[in-house]
């Protein structure tokens, strides 16, 4: 499978899960990893970070006092059937945390993740990246917010284990987070930004 966004960092050259690691922690950037390749993160504009605040901060109160802790793009999550290393923008963990090696570093086993989407990034978001997800055997629901538009699509592991799609359209509905049994009024999660049309 070829990742084509985001952009390689460094060129054909492939190198060991190891030396990435040893890279990424010494590095002031972040970057992804996927079959030897390192992927540079690109930044982010202002109506992606809002949401991404307004989206953690909502999560996290609703998490008060549940066995589940949210966390923001600063955490790394690996996938070691396919060697995916990746931030999303926010993570959900449920119960204890695992780690690579107990490293502290990597995580293996979120519950929820939300990725907020760019121009530059959706499609891939949307596409290679979900497949890769797929591979995590706790993952329960993937979210998808549009930056631009109200759109939120809700990928959720059904009792078949089977993938299923729930969208949102509009401010006044809420969105349901079954992994974590609360619902967010989708008003607050665009609250500050001026979405056109």
């Amino acid at each position: 499978m070829e990742v084509k966004e985001p952009a390689v960092a460094y060129g054909e050259q492939k190198i060991s899960i190891e030396a990435y690691l040893e890279m990424e922690n010494a590095s002031m950037e972040k970057h992804e990893y996927y079959k030897g390749e390192i992927f540079a993160r690109p930044g982010s504009k202002v109506p992606h970070n809002i949401i991404t605040g307004n989206l953690f901060f909502a999560i996290w109160q609703k998490l008060k006092g549940k066995k589940c802790q949210s966390f923001g793009s600063d955490l790394r999550i690996h996938i070691p059937s396919n060697t995916l290393f990746t931030y999303p923008d926010i993570s959900i963990i449920c119960g204890e945390i695992q780690t690579l090696n107990n490293d502290d570093y990597n995580v293996l086993n979120p519950t929820v993740i939300v990725e907020v989407l760019s121009k530059s990034t959706k499609n891939y978001d949307r596409g290679e990246k979900f497949k890769l997800y797929r591979d995590i055997p706790t993952l329960k629901e993937y979210i998808l917010v549009d930056s631009e538009t109200i759109h939120i699509e809700v990928f959720r592991l059904n009792e078949n284990n089977h993938w299923e799609l729930e969208e949102y359209d509009a401010a006044e509905n809420f969105l349901s987070v079954k992994a974590i049994d609360e619902k967010i009024a989708i008003s607050e999660i665009y609250e500050g930004v001026n979405i056109e049309g």
